[in-house]
Parts: structure tokens; C-alpha cells; sequence
């Protein structure tokens, strides 16, 4: 029985049968760190073997499970490396490329399944801009497993901004993501100070050297937070070192904005300014307040709402900006924390490793 989630959808070029590597194509390593993915691992592999341009050597680099996602990938014609504990997901994907030995270093997260074209899309992305050193690509609006309406908030976003975001770029996202080996070594390793944030950290460094494309030709689906709390705390993890360098990040040319300041800032405005509507009856004028940052919020990302709708409806609409105004209410929450640390002095990074720590 085949985990593949694209079995009933096949590819956009050809048929679901493998061509024979070119000899005078460039050799792909596919890259996969894996941390208690049990759930995902068989369709992420499932998919890997199914691309119609067949990788050179498939790694699964295993930083410490504790399920049984090891016994997995053992079972899979790919090479299992077993990590120093957990130790986090840079330094797994720091391992992978250590030990491959492809042209191109493939890198796709354990939580997702690549649609069968997506190796052979980003060799020709590649092939066709001879500056691009990196290119990565967009989730599918379908989740990996249906687990409800969170997930389905949370693949819809991250399509959304991966959508319009399409061309050159300067942010590299490494769920799905081909580097050139050259251009990998040159930027260096990845930060393994980082577990979170560790992509934005990285394409400050990666766009001395290359250029970045994001693409809507490589595609995955992607197996999310399905709980709200979940999703809640993972928004606030995910934004505590952001503080430390997400202004200049964005504020340098051409960094994805995944979620527009305006939209960010517009919703703890809201929030605070309710208590208004309590005094309105005595001052009408104030009711006008909250609303004003409720649009705020709302047209922070004109193109989202329509969206949205288009896909899923409009009673989905009205859940999915609630859900997202409380997302945005935890991305301000980690933001602060992160900035009151640093304050603190307990926030600041490391040195970033020299590219001399990375694949030869």
C-alpha cells in the first residue's frame, strides 16, 4: 500500500515513471531531517522515490526519535544517519550535507511530500538561471493529512505567501529547497544555535554569494498544526529570535514578508481598544476606533481575504481571520519576549558558523 498523497493527482509534465538520471544533469543528494515524524516519514519517502528525476542518493538524518520513524526510513532503499541526540534541525541538515555527495543538495522537511515533478522543476529553475544558487518552493493548498480546520488555516496561509511571493527573492525557506553544492559551501552551515527561525538567519548570508528564487513549480504538501494551541505556541517559539534580527531582514530587498507589519500591528491594536466599545453608547466617536484597527488588520494583506474564499468559502473566511488574528496576537507575544530578552542581554546569537564548518 503506497503512502504516496499524489498517487490520484500525478504530475503536470508526465506520468508517475521514473526517467533515468541524465548523465549530463547535475547529480541531486535529497536531504530529509527527521525528529519523531513517524506519522509522515513513509509519505515523504513514498514521494521522494516517486520523483520523475531520480535523486542520486536519498539521507534521512535522524536527530535523536524517539518513535518510530528510525525503523521507518530503515525500511526505504536511503541511507539513515543517526544524530548526536536532538539536537535540532540545523545541525541535522548540517550532518546531511556533510554526507552527501550530490551536485544539488535537496533539502525537504520529514512533514512533507513533494509532488512527483518537484526535483526535475527545480533542476530547471536552476538550469535556466544560471545566477540563482538556490531555489525552494511553495506547499500545496491541500494538507499531507486532512486534521481539520487549524491545519487547513495554516496551509492555506503558507501557500497564500509563497504565492505572492513568486520570483526572486530574498529569503530562502528550507522545507523544500535545492541549493547548489557550490553555493551551500560558499554561504556556509546552517546556525545550529538556531532551532527556530534558522531560514531567515540563513539568507542573510546566502544572498552575498547567490541569488534566490522561490517557485510555484516545486510543490509539497505539508502536514501542520492541527490543534489551535499547538499552533498558537509554535507561532510564539517560532517568533522569540526573530527579534533579534527580523527588522533588518525585512528592510533588506526583496526578504518574503509572511506576515505584513501593518496586519501584525493592527491586531493587539484591535484587542486593546474593545474596552471602548463599552463607552460607546456615551461617545459614539470611539466605536470608530477599533474598528479602524480591525480594517488595519484586514487590509494589511488585501489579496488573503479573496483568497480564502475562493478556496474554502465564506463561513471558512470568517474562521480563518479569527484564527489568524489570534496567530498574529502570538507572533507580537514572542516578538516582545524575544525583544525584552535581548535587553536582558540573554537573547544574542552566537557568531554564525564560517563557511569553512560546511560541505567541501
Amino acid at each position: 500500500m503506497t503512502n504516496d498523497p499524489w498517487e490520484a493527482v500525478g504530475s503536470q509534465e508526465d506520468s508517475r515513471g521514473n526517467s533515468p538520471v541524465n548523465p549530463d544533469e547535475p547529480t541531486v543528494s535529497v536531504i530529509i531531517p527527521n525528529y519523531n515524524y513517524e506519522k509522515t516519514l513513509a509519505a515523504c519517502l513514498d514521494a521522494v522515490f516517486a520523483q520523475t528525476h531520480q535523486p542520486c542518493e536519498v539521507i534521512v538524518v535522524d536527530d535523536g526519535s524517539t518513535d518510530r520513524s528510525p525503523t521507518i526510513a530503515a525500511s526505504y532503499p536511503c541511507r539513515l544517519v543517526e544524530g548526536a541526540g536532538n539536537r535540532g534541525v540545523s545541525a541535522a541538515r548540517n550532518l546531511g550535507a556533510r554526507q552527501a555527495r550530490g551536485d544539488i543538495l535537496f533539502f525537504v522537511d520529514s512533514d512533507v511530500a513533494l509532488r512527483p515533478d518537484a526535483l526535475a522543476n527545480a533542476l530547471r529553475v536552476l538550469r535556466d538561471d544560471p545566477e540563482c544558487g538556490l531555489v525552494h518552493g511553495t506547499y500545496d493548498t491541500q494538507p499531507l493529512f486532512d486534521d481539520g480546520p487549524v491545519e487547513h488555516y495554516r496551509v492555506l496561509h503558507a501557500h497564500w505567501w509563497r504565492r505572492r511571493s513568486v520570483g526572486r527573492v530574498g529569503t530562502a525557506v528550507f522545507a523544500l529547497a535545492a541549493v547548489r553544492r557550490e553555493v551551500f559551501a560558499a554561504a556556509g552551515p546552517f546556525h545550529e544555535a538556531l532551532r527556530d527561525a534558522e531560514d531567515v538567519e540563513y539568507s542573510d548570508r546566502l544572498v552575498r554569494v547567490a541569488a534566490i528564487r522561490l517557485t510555484d513549480t516545486v510543490v509539497g504538501r505539508h502536514d501542520d498544526c492541527a490543534r489551535l494551541g499547538d499552533m498558537l505556541r509554535e507561532q510564539f517559539r517560532r517568533s522569540l529570535p526573530l527579534a533579534g534580527f527580523a527588522g533588518a531582514h525585512r528592510m533588506r530587498s526583496g526578504g518574503v514578508v509572511v506576515n505584513p507589519a501593518l496586519g501584525v500591528l493592527g491586531a493587539p491594536l484591535f484587542v486593546a481598544a474593545l474596552p471602548l466599545l463599552l463607552v460607546a453608547p456615551a461617545a459614539p466617536v470611539l466605536a470608530v476606533v477599533p474598528l479602524l484597527f480591525l480594517a488595519l488588520f484586514l487590509l494589511a494583506d488585501p489579496g488573503l481575504p479573496g483568497f480564502v474564499r475562493r478556496q474554502r468559502g465564506m463561513r471558512f473566511l470568517v474562521y480563518f481571520l479569527a484564527v489568524h488574528l489570534l496567530a498574529q496576537l502570538a507572533i507580537v507575544a514572542g516578538l516582545a519576549v524575544g525583544a525584552l530578552r535581548r535587553l536582558r542581554g540573554r537573547g544574542a546569537l552566537p557568531a554564525a558558523p564560517s563557511p569553512e564548518a560546511g560541505v567541501r
